[in-house]
Order: C-alpha cells, then structure tokens, then sequence
C-alpha cells in the first residue's frame, strides 16, 4: 500500500455544543450524513457562488477536522472566525502537520481508528486514506498520478480559487455539494446551476502520445479555446473544459490541441457524464 506524506497540508479543529450546525449552515458539504470513518471534500463560497477555500472535512470526536493546503489555512481560519460570532465553537489549529495518503485494498488504518476514506476516490472505486501526520515517505508524483488518472482536482494547480464554480470540479458528484439542506453562502446560485443545467465547465482527463505542456496550457479547436491544462504528468493530465466546445469538437472530427500536442479527453467515469453526441446537440 503505497503511502505518501503530504506535507503542504494543514489541519483546523472545529469543537464545541454548535459545531455541526455552525459548519452545515456555511459550507457545501451536508456534514449531517458523514460516516464516522469518512472524509468528504467542501467548500466555503463567496456569495457568487465560487470557490473562496476548499478542503476535506472529517469527523473528529465531538467536532470536525478540516484538511486544507498550507497556504489558504490562515484565510481559512480568518473567515470561519468572521462567520464565528457569538457561536458556542471553538476554531484551533491542529498540532499536526500534514497528511499522509494511502491507497490500495488494505483498509488496517481505518479499522485501527487511524484514518478516514477519502470519498472522491471511493467514487472511482479506489480506497485511499488519509491520515495525520507523516506515516510514509512515498514520492508526491505517486498521488499525483492517482489523482490524474481518476479526475480527481486540487486547488492550485487545477483551478484558481475564486475562479471555479463547485460544478465545474465536480462536487456535484464527489459528495462535496448539497442540494437538500438548507441555505449556506452561495447557495442560491449553486441550486440554480443545477436546477437549470448550465454546468458547462467540466473536469476532463487529458491524454497525448508524447509528454503533455505545462500546467496553464490552453486547449483548443480549430483555434478557439476549450479550456486549461492543469496537474500534467508525462502523457498524461487534468483540465476543466467546456464540454458543449469540446463536444462539439469531436462531433466535427476537429482535433483537440494543448499547444501544439493533439490531446484525447475524457470525462471521469464516475461522474457519470458524457460529451455531446452531435454538433447540433453541442450548440444546443
């Protein structure tokens, strides 16, 4: 079971009588339904409706863990305490630094109370846990080809944060967005989205027969952009895409380039999505 330590990972401890509700009433994530032994991925939104922080949240005794990168953990933590006001929570940083991330058959950690399946991958059939703290010195570019490999985003190098809708990196699907509870930042516009089935952006694996462009290499048909290059390992990567575009790009027979490198693109099985089938349904 390969294990990797994620060290740009930073945990926030959220405790106290109003926790739960405190956190179900601002975040995407119905944290009601968690299992105990589950991580969920989320988002806090800017009333727009796009993503201002996203994380992993896990239960953590009476309270919850938050699992985000270092660099939004200070911002993070700002904004919740804002949010705070009179609210009987307590919002601390957590001793520990980083994560450490394992995958394969074997599910020890979590029978041990040693971890939380992370429930993105266990849509696409993979049981991968996190734990943490350093528990493995696995290189990064293991879980990074994971993730490639089964349409699985991060924040930085797959999207800018306050550039991305939840839709288009597929919280959606991946347990991340709520449709049934009630109200949270950015709710109304998220509900419409999928009320109106305007999600047009979409996360796409990336494939070429010789090694891809850098992270921020446009993608496009017959010259007209379809989307960005984001996490590339070799042959292989991530990008956020306009599925009417590039569908209709394929209906035509109009091949798909990043930069200058014909690329094939596929939505993640597990979304349970698919491109347009015709021009005429693209443009539709």
């Amino acid at each position: 079971m390969p294990a990797v330590f994620l060290k740009d990972r930073s945990l926030l401890l959220v405790s106290g009588a109003e926790a739960q509700s405190f956190l179900q009433n601002l975040i995407t994530t119905d944290i009601t339904s968690l299992e105990p032994d589950e991580a969920r991925p989320g988002a806090l939104l800017t009333p727009q409706g796009k993503i201002l922080f996203d994380f992993m949240i896990w239960q953590d005794g009476d309270g919850f863990t938050i699992e985000t990168d270092a660099d939004q953990r200070d911002g993070l933590l700002k904004r919740l305490t804002m949010y705070k006001l009179r609210a009987a929570v307590t919002l601390a940083l957590s001793a520990e630094q980083g994560v450490t991330v394992s995958w394969g058959e074997d599910g020890d950690e979590i029978e041990n109370g040693q971890g939380v399946r992370d429930s993105r991958f266990a849509k696409a059939g993979v049981t991968l846990i996190r734990r943490a703290g350093k528990h493995g010195d696995g290189a990064q570019a293991l879980y990074d080809a994971l993730r490639i490999r089964h349409g699985i985003v991060t924040s930085g190098s797959d999207f800018a944060l306050q550039d991305a809708f939840p839709h288009d990196v597929l919280m959606d699907f991946n347990g991340g967005l709520s449709f049934r509870k009630g109200c949270y930042v950015g709710q109304e516009v998220v509900s419409r989205m999928q009320h109106r089935g305007t999600a047009r952006r979409r996360v796409v694996t990336v494939s070429a027969t010789t090694a891809l462009p850098g992270t921020g290499t446009e993608i496009t048909a017959a010259g007209r952009p379809v989307g960005t290059l984001g996490s590339v390992e070799d042959g292989h990567g991530l990008a956020i895409v306009r599925i009417d575009r590039a569908g209709a790009a394929m209906a035509a027979g109009t091949p798909l380039l990043a930069g200058d490198i014909a690329v094939s693109l596929v939505l993640p099985a597990w979304s349970g999505l698919a491109f347009p089938t015709s021009a005429d349904e693209a443009n539709a």
